[in-house]
């Protein structure tokens, strides 16, 4: 017996004539066993920016109900947070523009805002997770990721100071 394949012709199917069940959506019970994607406060991580002073909880205006926080203040959040259940903050530095230099020398600074805040807050609440930016640009006076000479980004000399930064960060009891 010869078998012949003839090639697959397009046809145009009109979507009202597909039917898709919908059985697993039909109540909560279905749609809580099968669901994908769950969200806890297990996986949650609180963003929290920190700056120099005292007593400071500056609104950041591009982002509501977020504070720039002196490092007193981060450290009375990170408690809250910890109270709720969160288990961990990313922290952000925002640096004045007088600390800033072309090759974000500051980063590198073991006594500097960033790992002050570390510190401050894993003695505070040693069990919450701190997670850190290995980036240039809180301390770049161009902004940038990454060091910038004669308007290129200098790869082999960013990544060295990187590494660097992601070591004091660290030692500064990051996780």
């Amino acid at each position: 017996m010869e078998m012949s394949i003839q090639p697959a012709t397009r046809q145009s199917v009109s979507l009202d004539l597909i039917e898709r069940p919908r059985r697993l959506r039909r109540t909560e019970g279905l749609r809580r066993m099968v669901r994908e994607t769950r969200l806890s406060v297990d996986q949650l991580v609180a963003p929290l920016f920190v700056v120099e002073g005292q007593g400071i909880r500056q609104e950041v205006p591009s982002m509501p109900g977020q504070y720039r926080l002196s490092i007193d203040e981060l450290v009375r959040e990170a408690r809250a947070l910890h109270a709720l259940g969160i288990p961990a903050v990313a922290l952000f530095p925002a640096l004045n523009d007088a600390q800033k230099t072309p090759d974000g020398r500051e980063a590198l600074n073991p006594d500097g805002l960033y790992p002050r805040a570390i510190r401050a807050v894993k003695d505070a609440v040693p069990e919450l997770l701190v997670i850190t930016d290995i980036a240039l640009d809180p301390y770049s006076s161009d902004g940038h990721d990454g060091i910038v000479q004669a308007g290129r980004i200098l790869n082999d000399e960013t990544v060295e100071i990187l590494a660097r930064m992601a070591v004091v960060q660290a030692q500064a009891g990051a996780d």
